[in-house]
């Protein structure tokens, strides 16, 4: 697959790509869809998302490449701009780093979410004696995605910490947004094998894999064929700043058009940790030409189903 370049024309399509971010409403609405459902967004405790900012801003080891804040705004002013762009769906997706953080950010997350109409009630954890205590307490607080990060939290997800977590999201059928894959720094418990395991643990468990799992694709796809309740976000794929590291092979577009087809791709945009435009995201996928029922499917239908969306 060649490089994306952002702003250039792509082929000729019914929704025509967005080229910048005031032209997004038109995408969605030629597409006949109500609005956008991005699984995959970030809103953080002020204090926090200024050190999450400074760590990209410092091109830091686990980011590993020079990386912009495109929306450096207030909470306000980033969920208005969502709104303006039609995403009637979002999430605030949080995750701690070390022991301690995690309930507190749950705190936070649910309160956002609790004031914010719009955003999914979101969650987090940690592998700490605590975990299953906290998560079911957010569950029952009517959290409906969780957020790990693999990479950032340096633990494997078959952590014996986590069994109960795990078991308690599956029988919930909660989602579960993991970031599994090696992007963009592989450490010692990132990729797919690690990811399999878990799975190979707790079948049934309800997973959207971040990033599509990049760089490895064809493994996360494997995995998202084998198991039922596994999803992949399109989050920073198919854009021109993500394929100059790890472009998606297109030998497997065919098997990502039957399983957005199936309902097993969710439209992800990590916003507002982005170094473009939020339309970036929606260009690169209309370019890759797998149809409007695909993109249907991607930008609402399958978080919709997902999610009991109305």
């Amino acid at each position: 697959m060649t490089d994306l370049v952002d702003g250039d024309e792509g082929p000729a399509d019914h929704t025509r790509p967005p080229a910048e971010d005031a032209a997004v409403p038109e995408f969605w609405q030629r597409l006949g869809l109500p609005g956008l459902a991005d699984v995959h967004t970030h809103f953080l405790p002020p204090r926090m998302l200024r050190k999450v900012w400074a760590y990209f801003d410092a091109a830091g080891p686990l980011v590993g490449t020079e990386w912009p804040i495109r929306y450096r705004w207030d909470d306000e002013a980033r969920v208005a701009h969502l709104r303006r762009l039609g995403v009637r769906m979002f999430t605030a997706l949080a995750y701690p780093h070390r022991p301690g953080m995690a309930e507190s950010l749950n705190t936070w997350t649910l309160d956002f979410a609790a004031r914010t109409p719009g955003c999914l009630p979101s969650a987090t954890f940690f592998p700490e004696p605590a975990a299953a205590r906290y998560v079911a307490d957010a569950l029952a607080a009517g959290a409906r995605v969780f957020k790990v990060h693999v990479q950032v939290g340096g633990f494997a997800p078959t952590d014996p910490a986590l069994d109960g977590v795990w078991g308690l999201l599956a029988e919930a059928g909660v989602p579960v947004v993991v970031h599994a894959g090696h992007a963009p720094v592989g450490t010692t418990h990132t990729g797919p094998e690690s990811f399999a395991a878990l799975l190979a643990r707790h079948p049934a468990l309800t997973a959207v894999v971040a990033h599509l799992g990049a760089p490895d694709y064809a493994a996360f796809l494997d995995l998202a064929e084998r198991y039922r309740h596994v999803r992949l976000d399109t989050t920073m794929a198919f854009t021109s700043f993500f394929d100059r590291f790890m472009p998606f092979p297109a030998a497997e577009l065919p098997r990502l058009r039957e399983l957005g087809l199936a309902g097993k791709v969710l439209l992800g945009s990590d916003f507002p940790n982005i170094p473009y435009p939020y339309a970036t995201q929606l260009t690169g996928l209309d370019r890759l030409d797998l149809g409007d029922d695909w993109l249907r499917a991607v930008c609402w239908e399958s978080a919709a189903a997902l999610f009991d969306l109305t």
